[in-house]
């Protein structure tokens, strides 16, 4: 019969305990980086938070949340009734934060997914609430007063959230096909009625100018004939005048008028 050697357990106490031990003290502790605050939980009971640096705690006890406290840049695709009740897909991007003091009430409120649950949500029902007050082809002409609006509107709400909403922008705004033909063909429209009025007022101001011109060679054509009569005139005095003096005979007039030369009475 085979001899069976027994195990000789004591060999394997030692390095098991050490393992043990060195497992204990890499878990007793954990690090907070930069830009970044946690919460530790004790059997899913926030029992602290911290800022960045090294911290205690209990091993296979202790777990450890942690969130960024930097600016953070999230996009959201929604969609919104305007006033005319066309249909608008909008993208919006917004930078919020946290602060690190309200880590441990952002935690219990909120969660460490308060961008999902929270955040998204609100954007989506304050976006469908202001786009409701403008018309759809005033929203792209209207597109900095509509992000400002947003920009209070969340900015006030997630404050009472203790979420920092730094700034809000419209990336995009999207129309069905239908209503970007409609806008379409509307500006064909306008342009041509500008053409026609520029048309119109082209001929205006062109029988204008005619008007004038006529008006202004009619008036030189009359001072034209005021000068050729009132010189004509004395033309005829003066030729009359010199065939008198032609015939003078050298007698006195026995007649004069005026300032004329005086009249010869001929044979």
């Amino acid at each position: 019969m085979r001899n069976i050697t027994p195990v000789n357990w004591k060999q394997f106490i030692a390095p098991a305990v050490i393992l043990i031990v060195a497992v204990c003290a890499l878990g007793s502790y954990f690090t907070v980086s930069a830009g970044n605050v946690a919460v530790k939980l004790r059997f899913g009971k926030i029992v602290g938070a911290y800022s960045e640096g090294l911290h205690f705690k209990l091993p296979l006890v202790d777990s450890i949340e942690k969130f960024s406290v930097r600016i953070r840049k999230d996009s959201f695709n929604t969609e919104a009734f305007s006033k005319d009740l066309q249909t608008v897909g909008l993208t919006l991007a917004i930078n919020h934060r946290i602060l690190p003091d309200t880590i441990e009430s952002i935690y219990r409120n909120l969660g460490p997914e308060y961008t999902a649950t929270v955040l998204k949500p609100m954007v989506e029902e304050w976006t469908k609430a202001v786009i409701a007050k403008y018309s759809a082809d005033s929203l792209i002409s209207n597109r900095v007063q509509v992000a400002k609006e947003l920009d209070e509107i969340l900015k006030s709400k997630m404050a009472e959230k203790q979420v920092i909403v730094s700034d809000i922008a419209i990336t995009n705004f999207e129309f069905s096909p239908q209503f970007l033909k409609a806008v379409e063909e509307k500006q064909i429209a306008e342009q041509e009625a500008k053409r026609a009025t520029n048309l119109v007022e082209k001929v205006k101001k062109e029988a204008e100018q005619k008007i004038l011109q006529a008006e202004a060679e009619a008036k030189s054509l009359r001072l034209q004939r005021e000068v050729v009569s009132d010189n004509l005139i004395k033309l005829r005095q003066v030729e009359a005048q010199l065939k008198a003096i032609e015939k003078w005979d050298g007698r006195m007039p026995t007649y004069m008028a005026g300032d004329q030369m005086p009249f010869v009475m001929t044979r």
